[in-house]
């Protein structure tokens, strides 16, 4: 007598090992503790970097030395913006450049404070040259941060956070004819942390150009918001000051601007089909 096997019923989980299984890794023959080596050697070599170029700025007073750091929290930026634009006329580009590589090496490794530097460079610098410094340094950062997670990330994401890489991978699937559009979204929305979106882009298969394309357009209303508040740098007294109904108008407006190509697109689908 022959026996029937029970259908088995696809389920997310199923979707969520498809979803992978198509994912190519191209890091598949480089063992964990070689890419830990090339990302440490790589981390080493920034931090070098970011030494030689404290070593090229000018001797400061006794005072101010313990202010040039990064900044953790809202006091430590105003420290430092009152240091910086000091020298900022006499040295401009040493403090651009110092800035430019703090922020691309903070993107690049996922390490947090970010924020405050968008906030800071709205201080020191003209808005419109402060809002392109900080849309380059994120679409740059995010893209070294790829690079990175293609090397040692994608275990990391795999292992700790498989649902939520998943889930977005699910999502992805949806909108891969509007990457760009959608990584816009992403950008301009809060629903994933940037760090987050860095590190697991790579995992689910997401080409770097509308990835970079998408970092540099998306991360720039925020930044919008964040320049703002740097201007009044002196009288803010936390990050949240920064945000008013004005800011979060502005965002959902361009957050739904962002999704208009994607509905107009799928409305013609629907029509023709």
């Amino acid at each position: 007598m022959s026996t029937t096997q029970p259908r088995r019923h696809s389920t997310v989980k199923d979707v969520q090992d498809t979803s992978y299984s198509n994912t190519t890794d191209n890091t598949g023959d480089l063992s964990t503790s070689k890419a830990l080596v090339i990302v440490a050697i790589i981390f080493g070599i920034s931090l070098l970097t970011l030494g030689l170029l404290y070593r090229q700025f000018p001797e400061l007073e006794e005072h101010e030395k313990q202010y040039l750091k990064l900044p953790w929290d809202l006091e430590e930026a105003k420290h430092l913006g009152l240091v910086l634009d000091r020298y900022k006329d006499k040295y401009f580009y040493e403090v651009l450049m110092g800035v430019f590589l703090v922020y691309i090496f903070l993107q690049t490794f996922a390490i947090p404070g970010s924020i405050f530097l968008s906030i800071l460079s709205g201080f020191l610098f003209p808005f419109y040259l402060a809002l392109l410094l900080v849309c380059c340094c994120s679409a740059i950062g995010a893209s070294l941060c790829f690079f990175l997670s293609n090397l040692l990330g994608k275990r990391i994401v795999r292992k700790f956070f498989p649902e939520k890489a998943a889930q977005w991978s699910i999502a992805l699937a949806k909108h891969k004819n509007n990457l760009l559009n959608y990584i816009i979204f992403l950008r301009v929305t809060p629903f994933l942390p940037n760090w987050f979106i860095n590190m697991s882009a790579p995992v689910i298969g997401v080409p770097l150009v509308p990835f970079a394309l998408g970092t540099f357009i998306g991360v720039a209303p925020p930044s919008f918001v964040a320049i703002q508040a740097g201007q009044t740098l002196h009288t803010l007294t936390s990050t949240s000051d920064a945000w008013s109904w004005t800011s979060i108008t502005v965002l959902t407006v361009f957050a739904f601007v962002s999704l208009i190509p994607v509905l107009l697109q799928q409305k013609l689908k629907d029509k023709f089909e």
